[in-house]
């Protein structure tokens, strides 16, 4: 694990709750913002009757949202310090907006849950923390704001983080650290307060620039192939390649890998990596490259396949299947029909499927798991799912890139729930 590199963070939370504005403090407060940005949030706020700064403005970039005072789409924001850099993505709030909150948590390392002193736990705040846990998120970073509103009393900030410190510790987060916070005012957010002198532990950003990570590159070797190459490369006349982004391993010039479903075997030739048309072989290369992989032999590949890793211990292996357990994200207003066919879409493959069998749904008050007898917009339950080909599969805490899909509805083209593997 490494606190090196870039931290992607995930706000979540009630409506209200001041995720935007914790987001604007922060960028703020660590001098991350333009000076014309300041001046362009300063002039909205002033039209809107405000006085100063509402740094909620920074990230509520839709008209739709700065009319209604609410966040309805994703803004990401990227800052850095002399530590480490980031990638802040402000998620919304609103129940109807669940799907949303999810998409943006899907590539985090950590989630900032606030929760408003004044109201305590919601159930929004419970549900964004168990989507929090679904995805396997490291670390769940819980800002109690508005402190300022009641009188920044120490028992009621105590009371908040053993009521959310149970839940946590109930879905299986163990990794847990509760702030005190207000975000207008910025106590606690890049500086320490002394409004909470009974609050010893580190500010907001303190904490964010030493949370670790995890190391994509040192889990098994996951390639799945988004196309096939058979231009001419460094002048071989014979030249056939496969192209895709590396989501995780590393892999060097005679490696052995498999070739899978179909299970063929055979070595790594050649890996090149492309800039202005002009290729570059490399001797390795490692998650996140964008490359073309050249085999020592002939091998029947496609687009959908996945090269993966050929000689590792037997648990790090991927699984062939065309069936299996899942936690589904509802996100269509349409519920569920256990009686009609998906489309999935997996990596670089699309497969039709369907959901035979609706085991149980989760309890966003308790996250427990309770009989349901369907899945309507933003609930969250566990399934069987069958397909009519073969999919490379890994459970999603293994590797999230492998272990995580979408539904689609074949009719509308909506995507109707996003999943993972377990």
């Amino acid at each position: 694990m490494t606190t090196s590199g870039v931290l992607r963070i995930a706000t979540a939370g009630s409506v209200d709750d001041g995720k935007s504005t914790l987001i604007g403090r922060l960028l703020h407060d660590a001098k991350a913002i333009l000076e014309d940005q300041l001046a362009a949030i300063e002039r909205t706020t002033a039209k809107r009757g405000g006085e100063g700064l509402d740094l909620s403005l920074l990230t509520d970039g839709l008209i739709a949202e700065r009319d209604q005072g609410i966040t309805i789409d994703v803004a990401y924001r990227y800052f850095a310090t002399p530590q480490r850099k980031f990638i802040i993505a402000d998620t919304p709030g609103h129940e109807q907006y669940t799907r949303n909150m999810a998409t943006g948590a899907s590539t985090a390392d950590a989630s900032i849950v606030l929760v408003d002193a004044r109201k305590g736990l919601l159930v929004q705040s419970r549900r964004h923390a168990i989507i929090a846990s679904l995805l396997g998120l490291r670390h769940v970073v819980v800002a109690v704001n508005k402190m300022d509103l009641v009188g920044h009393d120490e028992s009621v900030f105590r009371s908040i983080e053993g009521e959310f410190g149970d839940f946590l510790e109930r879905i299986g987060i163990t990794r847990v650290h509760v702030i005190p916070v207000s975000a207008l005012h910025g106590d606690n957010v890049v500086d320490r307060s002394t409004a909470m002198p009974w609050y010893t532990g580190p500010a907001l950003l303190e904490l964010l620039e030493t949370l670790d990570t995890d190391d994509i590159a040192k889990r098994p070797f996951r390639f799945p192939v988004q196309g096939v190459s058979r231009s001419r490369a460094l002048d071989q006349a014979d030249y056939r390649g496969y192209m895709g982004r590396i989501e995780s391993g590393t892999i060097a010039r005679g490696d052995s890998v498999a070739v899978l479903p179909g299970g063929q075997r055979t070595c790594v030739r050649d890996i090149l990596a492309w800039h202005d048309n002009a290729a570059t072989s490399l001797p390795t290369a490692s998650a996140g490259q964008s490359v073309t992989l050249a085999l020592a032999h002939e091998v029947d590949i496609s687009r959908g396949d996945l090269i993966a890793a050929a000689d590792t211990d037997p648990g790090d292996a991927p699984r062939v299947v065309q069936a299996f357990d899942a936690v589904l994200c509802w996100m269509s207003k349409n519920a569920l029909d256990l009686s009609r066919r998906y489309l999935l879409k997996h990596t670089t493959r699309n497969v039709r499927a369907r959901i035979i069998e609706l085991q149980s749904q989760i309890d966003v008050n308790t996250g427990s798991a309770r009989p349901a007898a369907g899945l309507a917009l933003n609930d969250i339950g566990a399934v069987r799912i069958t397909t009519q080909s073969a999919l490379v599969i890994d459970p999603y805490t293994t590797i999230r890139s492998t272990g995580a899909f979408i539904v689609i509805d074949e009719d509308s083209n909506e995507t109707v729930a996003a999943g993972m593997i377990r």
